[in-house]
């Protein structure tokens, strides 16, 4: 899974003054699309989306604080509320005002779209949204990583299992046994596994464990409900971290869901486990919903 080629670089800043690391591929006046990764992931997450995109589509990736080239920051700074924010810098940074754009969100990266639902720019740029093996709340309630029947005891283990301090070390067989049973469908591909292992442990433990507890103690229930624009829902049947109990929930509440892809077999690592129908939905979400892609000249 290797990078695309000559990504143009820019860095835009926060509303806490954060610094954030942004790649942007493709020809400058195609259709634009933006991805928004998840918890301990990074740009490098999208690589099958971006090298496919990329050939006729603008294509926005960044790092989430903490996470790839952008910084870490201090203990106040991971929240729902920075995930907006830092949206919508980079919204402000790479679109013109009035510019449309394909937003696509994956596990966090999902939860960054429902903290953003309601802000400015956010409305401004979006045409359309894919949320990928996401969820909005009770993370930690419904997850199936541990299998134990539900309730307050596997909740408590679950949060403390994400939350945990322990450095994840080199990425070994184990480790890769490990991460493929909690995140990947059980025929995930070697090579695929061992891609995301090496993702996954790449990030810096205190962003990983501040990011768990703001997701340990997430609700953006009212994020979905904010979602008022053609929003589609991607998710794995074999997805223990966002179990698929979250996405028909979300199909249910969206104000304008425009369909529900069931992917069976398929684990939380959606675009990296099934790139082709990740890449293949937000095509035709670009298709459908971006009508005004190309820019304007000045006269």
């Amino acid at each position: 899974m290797s990078r695309p080629a000559h990504p143009r670089e820019l860095t835009a800043v926060s509303a806490d003054g954060s610094r954030l690391h942004i790649e942007v591929s493709g020809p400058e006046d195609a259709p634009a699309v933006v991805l928004a990764h998840g918890w301990t992931c990074s740009i490098a997450f999208w690589a099958e989306q971006i090298r496919d995109l990329s050939a006729d589509h603008r294509v926005i990736a960044y790092d989430q604080r903490g996470h790839g080239r952008t910084p870490v920051v201090g203990p106040s700074g991971y929240s729902t509320d920075a995930l907006a924010d830092d949206l919508e810098a980079v919204l402000a940074a790479t679109l013109v005002p009035g510019r449309k754009a394909v937003l696509a969100g994956h596990s966090m990266g999902g939860m960054t779209l429902m903290a953003a639902a309601r802000r400015p720019r956010f409305r401004d740029h979006a045409a359309a949204a894919l949320l990928c093996s996401t969820g909005p709340s009770r993370l930690t309630a419904e997850s199936l990583v541990l299998p134990l029947r539900a309730g307050g005891l596997r909740t408590r283990l679950t949060r403390t299992i994400l939350g945990a301090r322990a450095p994840l070390g080199p990425v070994t067989p184990v480790s890769k046994r490990i991460l493929k049973y909690a995140t990947m469908g059980p025929g995930s591909a070697p090579e695929r596994v061992d891609a995301c292992a090496r993702i996954v442990h790449a990030c810096p433990r205190p962003a990983r464990v501040a990011w768990s507890h703001v997701l340990g103690e997430l609700d953006l229930d009212e994020g979905v409900r904010g979602l008022d624009l053609p929003v589609a829902v991607l998710y794995g049947t074999a997805d223990r971290l966002t179990p698929p109990v979250h996405s028909r929930a979300m199909a249910q509440a969206l104000p304008r869901c425009v369909g529900v892809v069931e992917l069976a077999g398929v684990g939380h690592m959606t675009p990296v486990e099934a790139p082709e129908a990740v890449t293949g939905r937000i095509r035709e979400l670009v298709t459908t919903y971006v009508t005004d892609v190309r820019l304007k000249e000045d006269v």
